[in-house]
């Protein structure tokens, strides 16, 4: 398996990994840099021989961090990591050529890669990381491409359609997808098309949560004319296990077992989400005014931890937030700085509300958790999440904007008070706790995650297995 750099790449992949490793096989997972180059090593010296990571099985090899190709334009951080992926491929070659592996999964950012496996011989898989209406939406921006003569960021509002998927604003798309000139635009359409010459596309979720994408991209209806659908592997919701506890984790688990059930909103942005300093005060004003009870994730802002220090590090509650707020509010709400254990702080009977990113890490867990999202996207993918999660699945309720992108302390109270305290959001909450039932179903034996991951673990077993579209329909 090789994914791209970073948690929201590298934890799904891990964790797919140990699926496949529980199934027979041996899996060695293909990482950029450190902690040397060149190296292979076991999992039990990263995981340590308590956790279930620690197989035999289970490894990984870094090859060394090549230097960034020359001509990159400045800002275009989704084009580097495209081309980083490419200028590693002699380092990959040398290690495929060495480990004959019998399949190489590749994540979408290390697509060039299908080249070097197709010379020596190597079936290649895709290990989406995104759902699969995102995954509709890559194979089809071929025929996009085509239909539009200008940037799709030109387009504002105007929805793009794709079969199986709920119209999506062209402002709402990746902002790569955004500049038909930019390299990253550019190797996304290279990407399309590598997906579809491509031995299957394994995607991290199920039919019960989005099964009118599901169904168009198995029935072919997304790739462009031409051009084959790929033999589609939904095997999801595959999430984090669970993690090590460490002090500040077990700090918000304690404090969540003294609260009423599905009482506390719990707001968390991800690895990568960082709000401005006037931006996180106005949160602070809103969950306030919201009177709800709340465990709040806060981050140093970009460029600072608050004290005017422009190396992140930990925030500076005191400087950052309101005058008095932790006083305030500290009978109904916990402020951690930075991190806590998402899947088990939403696994928590306590939780009744989510409000996140909309990485679809993050959106996973919480269906599998069954807690109802308010979608706040900040990056990358997430503003398309949003759109899929609110209008398409139906499981959240998007936080609004302004033009300028902040986000008032009136919007945050009353999204916050619908979603814990309305008819709405309860609603809300039994339509998530449905699909929370869905997936679990899919994931059991006999259910339709279940059934793609043995058909995969016997294709992989024996690779020269007659191609066939094996999504469950």
């Amino acid at each position: 398996m090789y994914p791209a750099p970073g948690a929201g790449h590298l934890i799904p992949t891990v964790e797919f990994a140990r699926l496949l490793v529980s199934h027979g096989l041996a899996v060695i997972v293909v990482q950029r840099g450190l902690p040397a180059g060149n190296a292979t090593v076991p999992a039990s010296s990263l995981y340590g021989n308590g956790d279930a990571s620690a197989s035999p099985f289970l490894s990984f090899h870094y090859i060394p961090e090549p230097p960034l190709p020359h001509g990159m334009p400045e800002g275009d951080h989704v084009g580097k990591v495209f081309e980083l992926s490419r200028a590693s491929n002699p380092e990959l070659r040398d290690f495929l050529r060495a480990t004959a592996p019998a399949a190489l999964l590749l994540d979408f950012f290390c697509y060039s890669a299908a080249d070097v496996a197709a010379e020596i011989g190597i079936p290649t898989y895709f290990f989406f990381l995104g759902c699969t209406a995102s995954l509709a939406v890559l194979l089809h921006l071929p025929v996009i491409h085509g239909q539009n003569a200008v940037n799709l960021g030109d387009l504002g509002g105007e929805p793009v359609k794709v079969p199986g998927v709920t119209p999506i604003p062209a402002h709402d798309l990746p902002a790569a997808f955004l500049d038909r000139s930019s390299v990253s635009y550019k190797h996304f359409l290279a990407v399309s098309q590598q997906l579809c010459q491509s031995h299957g596309v394994i995607v991290n979720s199920c039919r019960s949560l989005e099964p009118r994408a599901t169904d168009a991209v198995a029935a072919g209806l997304c790739a462009p004319p031409g051009r084959t659908t790929p033999p589609l592997f939904c095997i999801g919701p595959v999430v984090k296990s669970e993690e090590v506890a460490e002090k500040q984790g077990e700090e918000c688990l304690a404090w969540l077992d003294t609260q009423p059930e599905a009482s506390v909103v719990f707001l968390c942005f991800g690895s990568m989400g960082r709000f401005s300093a006037e931006q996180i005060k106005e949160m602070a004003a809103g969950l306030e005014m919201s009177g709800q009870r709340f465990l709040w994730v806060v981050r140093s802002p970009a460029g600072g931890n608050g004290n005017g220090n422009e190396h992140p590090g930990e925030p500076e509650l005191d400087v950052l937030l309101p005058d008095g707020f932790l006083d305030r509010t500290k009978d109904r709400g916990l402020v951690v700085m930075s991190w806590a254990p998402q899947r088990e702080v939403l696994a928590h009977g306590s939780v009744g509300g989510f409000v996140t990113h909309c990485g679809w890490n993050s959106v996973l867990e919480a269906v599998m958790a069954g807690v109802p999202m308010l979608g706040w996207p900040l990056y990358a993918e997430q503003r398309m999440n949003k759109v899929l999660l609110v209008e398409g699945m139906q499981l959240g309720v998007a936080v609004e904007r302004g033009e300028d992108g902040f986000v008032t302390a009136e919007e945050i109270e009353r999204k916050v008070t619908w979603l814990m305290g309305s008819d709405g959001g309860r609603e809300l909450r039994e339509r998530t706790l449905a699909a929370m039932r869905g997936a679990r179903e899919a994931l059991s034996d006999g259910g339709d995650s279940r059934a793609a991951l043995l058909q995969l673990v016997q294709r992989l077993s024996a690779p020269d297995v007659t191609e066939e579209s094996v999504c469950q329909l």
